[in-house]
C-alpha cells in the first residue's frame, strides 16, 4: 500500500468524487448532529437531512471508492497502464503501513457506532411528531393542527397508526415510500382520502389505553347550543351517555360500547368506501350462538352483492372514526368560541354571521381571512353603523371567527368538517344513523332499535323560561328549540343541519 498505490488506483474521478461526498456529507452530519445536542431542540428539517438525506450520501460515496478503485486496477489488467498493476500488499512490519491499518481500524469502530446511533436517532425521528406533521407541511397542516387540539395532543402519531413491533414499523415505512413520491410529484389526494387502507386493528392500538371491557356506567356531558337569532340564544342540552362496556367472563354487557365485541360479534357491510352506507348487519351472541341478520328494507343487499362485499368486523374507529383529527363544522366552531369568549356573544346576530363568513368560497388562507373579515364588518357596517363596524367587539368577532377558520378549514388541501364525517352522534354527519336509523330488521321483523334512550337520557335542556330539567331515569323527552311539530321524531338531525346557517 505505498504511495504508487495510491496514486494510480484512487488517483481516478470517481473515486476523488467518492471521498469528497463521503467526507462532505461526514462533516455536515457532524455539524447539525451538534446543533441538535447543543441546542437541545428536535426540528423536522434538521432531522430530515441529520437522519434521512446525509447518511445515504455519505454511504454512496464509500461505495465508489472502491468501484472506482476496481475500475482502474482493471484497466491496468488490461494493459492500460504503463506500471503493471498488483494487488495491495499490507505488511504490518512496515511502519507506514501499520499505522494506515490502525487508522482504518480504528475510524472504521467509531463509524460504525456513529451510525448505530445515528440509526437508533433516524428510527426515533421517523417515529416523532414533528416528523409527522412538519416534514410535508402544506400536505399535513391539517392533520398537524387538529391533532394538536385533540384530546391526543400528548400521544405521538406513530403510536395509533402504527403501533409496537417491528412488522407494523416495516409496513408504515414501505407505505410512506409511496407517499413521499406522490409528495414529490404533487399527486396526492386534496383532501387525504379515508378511512386509512390497511389501518392495524384497533384493539392493537386503541385498546393498549382503554380497556372496554373495564368500562361501565355512564357519563354526563352538556352540549351548549347557540340560535340563529338575534339575540344568540343559548340552547344547553345535558346528558347522561351510557357508554358503558362489560366483561366476556361473566357476560355482562350494557351501554354503547357493548359494540365493542365483548360478548358478540358486529360484522356490517357498507356500500361506500367512507362507510356511510350501511344496509346490512350481522349479529352473533358468543353465549348462545345465535346469529341475526338485518337488512335495510329500503334497499337491501342482493345475495351476489353479500358473496362479493368485504364483511368488516366492527371495532372501535368505526364509530370513533376522528379520534385526533377533527375538524368542527362552522356551527360547532362557532359555539364553541361563544362559549369560551373567543367571539362576543352581545353582538347582534353574531352566530349567524360568523357561520356565514366562515361558510363563504376560499381558495387560500389569506383570501378566507380577508373574507371573514369584510363580511363580518360589512354586515355591522350596514346594521350599526361605521363607528360600530370598527369598534372592539367587532374587531373581536373577526378574529375569532378568523382563528376558528384557521383551526378547521383548508382551504389549499380542500379540508373541511364536509370532507370527513364524524360518526360519533348523529348532528350534522348520520353517524350512529348508519344502523340505528330505524330502517334495518331481520328476519323475524325485529328492527335494529332507534330508541334515543338507548344510548343517552336528556337529563335538562333549554334556558330561561323554557329551561327544562328531570332526576327521572327515563329523563326528558327532546325539545326541539324552533317549534318543528312531531318531524324530529322521523328526520334525523343530520337531514336538516349540514353544519352551516339553517
Amino acid at each position: 500500500m505505498d504511495k504508487f498505490f495510491w496514486s494510480r488506483y484512487a488517483g481516478n474521478p470517481m473515486t476523488i468524487t467518492g471521498i469528497l461526498l463521503a467526507m462532505v456529507s461526514f462533516v455536515f452530519i457532524v455539524l447539525l448532529f451538534l446543533v441538535e445536542v447543543l441546542t437541545g431542540h428536535s426540528n423536522a428539517y434538521i432531522g430530515i437531512f441529520l437522519y434521512m438525506v446525509l447518511p445515504p450520501f455519505f454511504f454512496l460515496g464509500i461505495l465508489i471508492i472502491p468501484i472506482g478503485m476496481i475500475r482502474t486496477w482493471r484497466r491496468h489488467q488490461r494493459g492500460e497502464t504503463v506500471r503493471p498493476a498488483r494487488w495491495p500488499v499490507v505488511d504490518l512490519r512496515i511502519p507506514r503501513h501499520r499505522w494506515l491499518t490502525t487508522f482504518f481500524t480504528v475510524g472504521t469502530f467509531f463509524l460504525i457506532i456513529f451510525f448505530s446511533v445515528g440509526s437508533y436517532h433516524a428510527y426515533n425521528h421517523s417515529n416523532s411528531v414533528e416528523f409527522c406533521g412538519l416534514t410535508c407541511h402544506d400536505v399535513m397542516e391539517p392533520e398537524y393542527t387538529a391533532y394538536q387540539r385533540s384530546s391526543h395532543a400528548r400521544v405521538s402519531c406513530a403510536e395509533c397508526h402504527i403501533g409496537s413491533g417491528a412488522g407494523w414499523f416495516a409496513r408504515s415505512k414501505l407505505s410512506g415510500v409511496r407517499q413521499v413520491f406522490a409528495v414529490a410529484l404533487n399527486t396526492y389526494s386534496r383532501p387525504i382520502p379515508t378511512p386509512i387502507e390497511n389501518l392495524r386493528p384497533a384493539q392493537e392500538t386503541c385498546e393498549t389505553c382503554h380497556w372496554p371491557e373495564k368500562f361501565f356506567g355512564a357519563q354526563q356531558v352538556q352540549y351548549n347550543h347557540y340560535m340563529y337569532d338575534e339575540d344568540v340564544t343559548h340552547w344547553p342540552i345535558n346528558m347522561l351517555i351510557r357508554t358503558g362496556g362489560g366483561d366476556e367472563v361473566s357476560g355482562q354487557k350494557e351501554g354503547i360500547h357493548w359494540h365493542m365485541n365483548i360478548q358478540s360479534v358486529t360484522e356490517y357491510i357498507a356500500r361506500d368506501e367512507r362507510r356511510q352506507d350501511i344496509p346490512w348487519v350481522r349479529f352473533t351472541d358468543k353465549g348462545t350462538g345465535r346469529v341475526t341478520v338485518y337488512q335495510s328494507e329500503e334497499d337491501p343487499l342482493t345475495e351476489e352483492e353479500i358473496a362479493s362485499a368485504e364483511i368488516r368486523t366492527m371495532d372501535c374507529v368505526d364509530c370513533h372514526n376522528r379520534p385526533s383529527h377533527i375538524f368542527h363544522s362552522p356551527d360547532y366552531a362557532v359555539d364553541l368560541a361563544l362559549l369560551t369568549g373567543g367571539i362576543p356573544r352581545d353582538l347582534p346576530s353574531i352566530k349567524a354571521v360568523a357561520v356565514e363568513a366562515m361558510t363563504g368560497k376560499y381558495e387560500t388562507k389569506e383570501e378566507a381571512r380577508q373574507g371573514i373579515a369584510e363580511h363580518i364588518a360589512g354586515y355591522y357596517h350596514d346594521e350599526l353603523g361605521d363607528e360600530a363596524a370598527r369598534g372592539p367587539k367587532v374587531r373581536q368577532a373577526i378574529a375569532g371567527t378568523q382563528e376558528v377558520f384557521s383551526y378547521n378549514i383548508f382551504p389549499e388541501m380542500k379540508t373541511s368538517w364536509a370532507a370527513y364525517p364524524d360518526n360519533i352522534g348523529h348532528f350534522t354527519d348520520k353517524g350512529c344513523m348508519r344502523c340505528h336509523d330505524g330502517t334495518m330488521v331481520s328476519h323475524e321483523d325485529e328492527p335494529i332499535t332507534r330508541d334515543c334512550n338507548a344510548c343517552h337520557i336528556i337529563l335538562s335542556q333549554g334556558s330561561g323560561e323554557f329551561a327544562e330539567y328531570s332526576n327521572s331515569p327515563e329523563g326528558l323527552e327532546f325539545v326541539h328549540p324552533d317549534d318543528i311539530d312531531e318531524e324530529w321524531r322521523e328526520t334525523g338531525c343530520y337531514e336538516c343541519h349540514d353544519g352551516t346557517a339553517p
